[in-house]
Order: C-alpha cells, then sequence, then structure tokens
C-alpha cells in the first residue's frame, strides 16, 4: 500500500488533503501538534476511507529537534507522497526555545529539514513531494531579507505593527518557493520530483487565529467570501496524485496551472544563499 505523508493535517486544507489521499485508497500519516485535534482527525477520515490505516504523529514543527526526529521515523517507513502543508502566522515576539521566530521554524526550517532528510534517504519507488505556499502575485512585493530570516529587526515589514507577523509570513512562504527550486536541483535525474502550490484565499482553517488588529478585521473580511477547504485542497492533492504530474518538478502551481513566481524567489544565487542559511540553522551541510 503506498504510504503518504500530511503536515498540518488536523484541520484546514491538511485535513482536506489527507482525505482526499485516503480517499484514493492511499495509507496516510497525519502530523501536527494537537494530539486531541489529530486522534479527531484520525477518528474522521478512517470513518470516511474504511480499510485505509491512519496514523498520528503528534509533533511541534517548531521544535527542530522533534522535526528530525520526526523525519528518521518517516524515513523508515519510505513514503511515496509527502504534502508539508503546515504553517503559522505568528506574532514577531513568539519564539522557539531555540530562539527562532516561530513562523520561519514551522513555514520552512520544518519543510527543509523533513523533506531534505527524506529526498537524501534512497528510494526504490517515484516520490512525490508537495510544498504549499502562497500566492505568487501577492509576494512579489515582500522578498526574503537573507540577512535577516529570524526576523530580529522587522526591517521591511510595513506598518501598521499588526501587520508585521502576515508580512514575516509572507516572507517564509517565498522561502518555499525558493526551496522548491533549490531541492529540485538538487533531484534532478531521480524519481523525486519537488513542486510547490498555492491553495487560495480559503475560509475553515486555523492559520489566522493569531491576528489581531487591523490584520484581524482583515482576515475576517476576506474569510466572508472565501471558498472552503475543498477548495484549497484541490491543487496540492492533484500534484500529489495525477497522472499528468509525473516526473513534473520544480515547478509552482495555481489553480492545477505551472505559474512563474517572482524573480527574487528564482534568482540561483538566492536561492542558494537561502539553502546554505537553512542548512545552516538546522544544522546539515549545505
Amino acid at each position: 500500500m503506498t504510504l503518504a505523508v500530511v503536515t498540518g493535517a488536523n484541520s484546514g486544507i491538511g485535513q482536506q488533503i489527507a482525505t482526499g489521499l485516503a480517499g484514493r485508497g492511499l495509507d496516510v500519516v497525519l502530523v501536527a501538534r494537537d494530539r486531541g485535534r489529530l486522534d479527531a482527525a484520525r477518528r474522521h477520515i478512517a470513518g470516511l476511507a474504511p480499510g485505509i490505516d491512519v496514523r498520528v504523529e503528534a509533533v511541534d514543527l517548531a521544535d527542530l529537534d522533534e522535526t528530525r526526529d520526526l523525519a528518521g521515523r518517516l524515513a523508515a517507513l519510505d513514503p511515496s507522497i509527502v504534502v508539508s502543508n503546515a504553517a503559522v502566522i505568528a506574532p514577531l515576539d513568539d519564539r522557539t526555545p531555540a530562539g527562532l521566530h516561530r513562523s520561519l521554524a514551522t513555514n520552512h526550517l520544518a519543510p527543509y529539514l523533513l523533506l531534505r532528510t527524506l529526498a537524501e534517504r534512497p528510494s526504490p519507488r517515484p516520490r512525490r513531494f508537495v510544498v504549499v505556499g502562497g500566492s505568487p502575485g501577492g509576494l512579489r512585493r515582500v522578498p526574503v531579507d537573507l540577512d535577516d530570516l529570524n526576523a530580529e529587526t522587522g526591517r521591511g515589514l510595513g506598518w501598521p505593527p499588526s501587520v508585521r507577523p502576515f508580512a514575516a509570513y509572507g516572507r517564509t512562504k517565498n522561502m518555499n518557493a525558493m526551496f522548491v527550486y533549490g531541492l529540485a536541483r538538487r533531484l534532478d535525474g531521480t524519481a523525486t520530483t519537488v513542486n510547490g502550490a498555492h491553495p487560495g484565499i480559503i475560509s475553515g482553517g486555523r492559520l489566522n487565529r493569531h491576528d489581531r488588529g487591523t490584520l484581524r478585521v482583515f482576515g475576517s473580511m476576506l474569510g466572508r467570501f472565501a471558498p472552503g477547504t475543498e477548495t484549497g485542497a484541490d491543487t496540492p492533492l492533484w500534484l500529489a496524485t495525477a497522472p499528468e504530474a509525473d516526473g513534473v518538478s520544480g515547478r509552482f502551481y495555481v489553480r492545477r496551472r505551472a505559474v512563474p513566481t517572482a524573480a527574487h524567489t528564482t534568482d540561483p544565487d538566492r536561492v542558494e544563499r537561502l539553502w546554505r542559511e537553512s542548512a545552516r540553522l538546522v544544522g546539515l551541510t549545505s
């Protein structure tokens, strides 16, 4: 039986993706921090897909030690599909015990560590990695500050202060695209592919639970008109399973169509510098 892994799978888009994978006959590992929500998601998915093995991994992806241990356990299982979906918009003063901004650790460093660890373990079967990113158009104005990955200076994050966590989040979503390109280059010629996907602005998730002030009002207004999680899960799920995506790697998709991302995300020197800095932060060689 083919095994799939979905992070951020206890609610929202992640749970919808996991449900879709189980409905296609894949065993699924659900990864998220909250054990109670994970168990509820497992029961829900198992009820919809009898006979499918649905497992849970209660891991705080902002904790790189926990993520490293998770990567080791998953590598032993050799999953064929991994969807990196977990993300958070964290206040700028929300720091992990290691001193990392929670958005940076959860949204970028965790998938970097997890997918790179899996990619470096040889597999006899084709594998698909999918990284859920952000809007290529909307993120053109928030290039990654390679001198301040950890958002310690607040430089360039905008005004009023309540929107700065969203700008920092946007930078991590640009990091996702850059990571896809860097990893795809290293996987060229192998049977493992990696692509990015923007799910769109959707309602029904918990991404905005820390929003305050202007950002909270803005998010509430958008949520009134946004489609639900099934729409948001469509493109990542398609990339993970569709025959049309066989052998396709190093691209970014919106509504199942490959689209360009900003020049600052594709510049080879910037992509490689982010790779090196990320390796240093997670304790790997570049």
